[in-house]
């Protein structure tokens, strides 16, 4: 059975007596995702590629180490594929602009949806502004979920582009992206995944699903900030020009020009975090022994357990599909009380709670609210921390009433 007291055991910020439910923000680490960035630091601090003496070895074995667990995490075909970036926002700007503004031309349909953060949004708004694109949103239905036949209708438009989240970060939504992805690709458009929600808590394996590219982030997995990864189609990154110059990413570079790097090194310039990728290969290690299986048990308990308890509070008004249909976020407002103003009285009571639009501005709009409160779960979340957020929720009601 999955014992979550003993994996509390491995973080130690729960010494603290906080209540954390903000892990969709970013998740908390474990000592073994700590301690092996502080043993780089410590033990053997030096540049990858670039020195024969045995520290530089060490690092580079380490820090490439973590790109053949990544591939095994996601199931890709090469370590080729797997392209180390700070996080899904970079890995989405990586290909909004190396394979976007030589791909999408003026004309070219770009599907979204409104469920999509903004870092899946604002880079292709930046392209078609440049490129003369379009973008076209696929919208919700009353339970938070993707109308997929507006998707469907979009697609007999062939869009050059479609990319959409696997998890709604706003409202935990599980989107179908099975069946998402073999109908865009069969209406011949590229496939890029938003994988930063869905890495974490679902699990993927990209060769079965069969996406073109796919991004996830090292801190909402256990692992530290500045890491995170881009999956592409080797066929596709060997195509794409580089999204930075500079070190390390050069064959040979002569005045009358520059061969870049084979891939994966092509789009990696420059120095890279390189404590942060092998901690977050430690993070993979670390979800690797709990298993994804358990890991979504957890989360599914925990959630449903939230959303019974949230429903029964009077003025309380729970976004998105019921639990069945949900990953571990839930999103909600109070009747009279602003979220900002909730967060702030759970914070007394030690319990960590995000307020605010959630880097998902246009879904706030199409829900008619400015903010939401939303309380995440993970591999640590215990039943006693919503009941915490509960009294917290019932204080605040008391004060504004």
């Amino acid at each position: 059975m999955y014992d979550v007291a003993a994996v509390r055991k491995d973080f130690p910020i729960f010494e603290t007596g906080i209540a954390y439910l903000d892990s969709a923000n970013t998740s908390q680490r474990p000592r073994q995702v700590t301690s092996a960035v502080l043993d780089y630091w410590e033990r053997y601090n030096s540049n990858i590629h670039r020195a024969a003496y045995k520290i530089a070895e060490e690092a580079t074995d380490r820090y490439e180490a973590t790109r053949e667990k990544v591939r095994a995490f996601i199931n890709a075909a090469s370590t080729k594929e797997i392209i180390n970036t700070r996080g899904t926002t970079e890995a989405i700007n990586l290909v909004a602009y190396a394979w976007g503004r030589a791909n999408v031309r003026a004309g070219d349909l770009i599907v979204l949806t409104i469920l999509d953060h903004h870092s899946n949004i604002v880079p292709w708004q930046i392209l078609a502004e440049a490129n003369g694109a379009r973008i076209e949103y696929v919208d919700i239905d009353e339970r938070g979920e993707l109308r997929q036949d507006q998707f469907r209708e979009l697609l007999e438009q062939q869009p050059r582009l479609v990319a959409f989240s696997q998890v709604s970060n706003a409202l935990g939504t599980i989107n179908p992206v099975d069946d998402m992805v073999k109908r865009a690709k069969a209406a011949g458009a590229t496939v890029l995944v938003d994988g930063a929600q869905g890495a974490p808590h679902q699990g993927v394996d990209v060769r079965a699903l069969g996406c073109d590219f796919y991004a996830f982030s090292g801190h909402k997995m256990l692992g530290p900030t500045g890491a995170g990864i881009l999956y592409g189609r080797r066929e596709l990154l060997e195509q794409m020009d580089p999204f930075m110059g500079g070190g390390d990413m050069i064959k040979t570079v002569r005045v009358e020009g520059t061969t870049y790097h084979d891939l994966p090194w092509k789009f990696e310039a420059g120095t890279q975090a390189i404590g942060e990728v092998i901690g977050l290969g430690a993070a993979v290690d670390y979800i690797g022994e709990l298993g994804m299986e358990n890991i979504r048990e957890h989360e599914t308990e925990i959630t449903e357990y939230a959303y019974e308890a949230l429903s029964d509070i009077e003025g309380l008004t729970v976004y998105g599909p019921p639990p069945s249909r949900r990953a571990g976020v839930i999103s909600f407002a109070l009747d009279g009380i602003h979220p900002h103003d909730l967060a702030t009285i759970a914070d007394r009571d030690q319990v960590c709670l995000r307020a605010g639009h959630h880097c998902a501005m246009p879904l706030m709009t199409r829900l008619g609210v400015p903010a939401t409160a939303r309380a995440s779960f993970y591999v640590y979340t215990q039943k006693d921390e919503v009941d915490r957020l509960v009294g917290s929720i019932k204080e605040a009601q008391r004060i504004f009433k």
